[in-house]
């Protein structure tokens, strides 16, 4: 079955939103650094900041808003914590290890995706997703032995957590598409801020650190994760999963640029993996082409 230029149409917007929500999510290492700022500090206002732009979106169709909650009560309670549990951890790895390491470790979203979607689900999965997965969790575990015996490796399982959770909440999505996504990032938000609120000291921020978390809160976060939440509603899921190695590659040229962060050749190889991974499970998967061509 051929496409129709309808189709075309709908699925370079999914495209377009699924690579511009992951280069602006891809500046949150760079604004959590810049800030200087704790950790939990960055979380309680980019949590407060987002709550505030999802809940006046929604407040815009309250009715929808409120179906979503009643048809759709615990995956919502579900994304709020896996989608807090992933923001958070990722905000605190950035400030315990080098950006590198937390971004090739992200990349590995899309194919942990799939693992997960395997055994809670139990969808069916070729053999090439099951090498890409073995491929990717390779990379990872070279990525993370670059920090073992130094302070990094406590950074590097934090980022390993909040990839776990980020792609947890991805199978969560796909298995609801109907779910209102801005509801889920509210609720997210909430959860982030209460879990927050009683440990944050603002008083500690300067001026710059203001800077950067408004930057990162006001704007880059909460479109990043919109745009690319909303862009399997026009992708194919293995479409959209392509794009995510756009935050590891733009993560690592903002860190060098910006900060004149390096990663180091241990770090570079298991990106490439993690990468070559994630494409040899998506990408040059007949499978899913087939599929996506059928869709």
């Amino acid at each position: 079955m051929t496409d129709t230029r309808s189709d075309r149409d709908g699925r370079r917007l999914g495209w377009f939103l699924a690579a511009s929500g992951m280069l602006l999510v891809s500046t949150d290492s760079l604004w959590v650094r810049t800030s200087e700022a704790d950790a939990l500090d960055i979380a309680f206002i980019v949590g407060v900041l987002s709550l505030v732009l999802f809940g006046a979106i929604a407040m815009r169709r309250p009715s929808v808003a409120w179906v979503s909650i009643r048809t759709h009560t615990v995956p919502l309670l579900t994304i709020g914590v896996l989608g807090a549990l992933s923001q958070l951890t990722f905000i605190s790895a950035i400030t315990h290890t080098e950006i590198p390491h937390v971004v090739a470790i992200v990349a590995a979203a899309p194919v942990l995706a799939a693992a997960i979607a395997w055994f809670a689900l139990r969808e069916r999965t070729s053999l090439r997703v099951v090498v890409g997965i073995t491929l990717t969790l390779a990379g990872i575990g070279l990525v993370v032995s670059d920090s073992i015996g130094t302070p990094n490796l406590f950074g590097d399982l934090l980022a390993l957590v909040a990839v776990v959770a980020f792609a947890a909440s991805t199978v969560v999505w796909r298995r609801h598409r109907d779910m209102s996504r801005i509801v889920g990032l509210a609720l997210a938000s909430a959860l982030m801020v209460i879990a927050t609120a009683f440990v944050v000291d603002l008083g500690r921020l300067d001026a710059t650190a203001w800077a950067a978390v408004l930057a990162m809160g006001l704007v880059c976060n909460p479109l990043g994760h919109l745009s690319y939440s909303t862009a399997s509603r026009y992708a194919p899921a293995g479409e959209v999963a392509l794009f995510t190695p756009v935050e590891t590659v733009a993560g690592i040229v903002w860190a060098a640029v910006f900060l004149s962060e390096y990663p180091t050749l241990t770090t570079v190889a298991g990106a490439i993996i993690v990468i070559f991974g994630v494409l040899y499970a998506t990408v040059l998967d007949r499978t899913t082409t087939q599929a996506i061509r059928k869709a």
